[in-house]
């Protein structure tokens, strides 16, 4: 197994609300120095991510009403379109779970066809998050993705990494991407629809178990850890640091 091929799994999410400016940064030094697929950075810093990740093969992504799918439609259209202009060519959108949960799906086959309309226009792909640890009836999910397919979009993917559940003791749990969920979904997601595996994949033999099953990216903070030990195990010789230039032409 080529650790080149792991690395284009990965979409490195730089999302945590107490992540600074020289976190982003630093992130995005990471993201390229593995060669990631892309970073799914926070909205406001898709222009510094742009400029950070000049010259790399790494894509710039990020997120639309982000984490819990609740702004308007119109409001989750106007933040593609400036996160597009912004330079993002990768759009994770939160669906309205509430919407999905009382099946609503003229509502959420509305907010999904405009939130495309958007992306396919701009040139960018959208990976549209259904938020499963909130989904407990399959039977949702399986219609999610066959408006998903209908629609068109790039991607479909299981959780925010931040759709944490309340128990009746007060305690909040989360599972993010399970083996049943990304079986069901790529089940039913069209072949040309792929899919995001988000929370929980934390370790080698969890990127490679979830490849077998299909999914093609991986939202992941653990990225060096897991491409590290890659190389340890299939061989190849480790990168070496990088950091962004600040001063290259045109930004």
């Amino acid at each position: 197994m080529k650790v080149y091929e792991l690395a284009k799994m990965i979409d490195h999410s730089l999302l945590h609300p107490t992540m600074t400016d020289e976190d982003l940064r630093t992130g995005c030094e990471l993201a390229r120095k593995y060669d990631v697929a892309s970073v799914c950075i926070k909205p406001y810093a898709i222009k510094d991510a742009v400029k950070w990740l000049a010259g790399s093969d790494v894509l710039v992504g990020t997120v639309i009403g982000f984490p819990h799918g609740n702004s308007a439609i119109e409001i989750k259209k106007l933040e593609t379109l400036q996160a597009c202009k912004d330079g993002a060519v990768e759009i994770d959108m939160v669906i309205n779970i509430g919407k999905a949960l009382q099946k609503d799906w003229d509502y959420i086959r509305k907010e999904i066809a405009e939130v495309i309309s958007v992306t396919q226009a701009e040139g960018a792909v959208l990976k549209v998050i259904f938020e499963n640890d909130f989904i407990a009836d399959d039977a949702i999910k399986i219609k999610l993705c066959e408006i998903c397919n209908d629609l068109g979009v790039g991607f479909v993917k299981t959780s925010t990494g931040y759709g944490m559940v309340k128990g009746p003791d007060g305690k909040y749990t989360y599972q993010g991407a399970t083996e049943s969920d990304l079986k069901l979904m790529r089940k039913y997601a069209a072949p040309e629809v792929q899919v995001k595996a988000a929370g929980g994949v934390r370790s080698l033999d969890d990127l490679i178990k979830v490849r077998s099953w299909g999914v093609t990216r991986v939202g992941a903070t653990a990225t060096a850890a897991m491409l590290d030990e890659a190389f340890d195990r299939f061989g190849g010789e480790k990168p070496q640091d990088v950091k962004a230039d600040d001063t290259i032409d045109g930004y």
